[in-house]
């Protein structure tokens, strides 16, 4: 048996994960942060998963488990590896609901087929379109909020607008992790108005971790 070199004991799982972090690959032009002159179509990418590195995704594992999480949510599920550690930590809580959100159709079908091959499919409901429409209803209050989606365009940020939307359906206790670091989805939830506790961790070049300790 391969040695676990991680907190997930199950081995396929882990298999799915080493097979996207094998074959992941940016394009030759940077993609949608480092080109500048791209128009920051997300279908333009849609062979290109962008997702989180393993040390993320261990992390979102490990909270989740301490949580006894059971609702869960995520923009954007790209190829499904930040699914595959927020469905394996719900399973291993007992069971629950992983919501994603995800705008292009070619990566929701590609995370679907990685999570029925990690066994996870039951766990993981994908809705595709524009997560400010999608994720405007999660169905009840959730457990963690991974901010992870299309850097994009002109004015707030599109981290910004799904934060605001999602916010108040995160619990009191409930966390948020922000890999992209937008300055004005840190501005927003960096102010205590907004109900949040936050601090950058230093994995992949700055990662936020946010608590809801209260309503706004």
């Amino acid at each position: 048996m391969p040695e676990i070199r991680g907190p997930i004991l199950d081995p396929q799982i882990n298999a799915v994960i080493a097979r996207l972090e094998k074959t992941r690959r940016r394009p030759a032009n940077g993609g949608p942060r480092d080109n500048r002159d791209n128009d920051h179509d997300p279908h333009a990418y849609a062979d290109y998963g962008f997702s989180i590195h393993p040390q993320q995704g261990e992390l979102i594992y490990l909270l989740c488990r301490a949580q006894r999480a059971k609702r869960v949510a995520e923009f954007a599920t790209s190829v499904g590896m930040s699914a595959l550690y927020f469905a394996a930590a719900v399973r291993d809580n007992g069971g629950g609901t992983v919501i994603g959100s995800e705008l292009v159709p070619e990566k929701v079908a590609v995370a679907r087929r990685n999570l029925m091959a990690a066994g996870l499919a039951d766990l993981v409901n994908i809705r595709q379109g524009d997560a400010r429409e999608t994720l405007r209803d999660l169905g009840g209050p959730v457990d963690f909020m991974l901010v992870d989606g299309w850097p994009g365009g002109e004015g707030p940020s599109l981290a910004r607008q799904v934060m605001k939307i999602v916010a108040p359906q995160i619990r009191v206790g409930g966390l948020v992790m922000n890999d992209n670091g937008e300055e004005d989805y840190l501005a927003w939830v960096r102010d205590p108005a907004n109900g949040f506790r936050s601090m950058t961790l230093p994995i992949k070049g700055g990662t936020e971790l946010s608590v809801k300790v209260h309503s706004a």
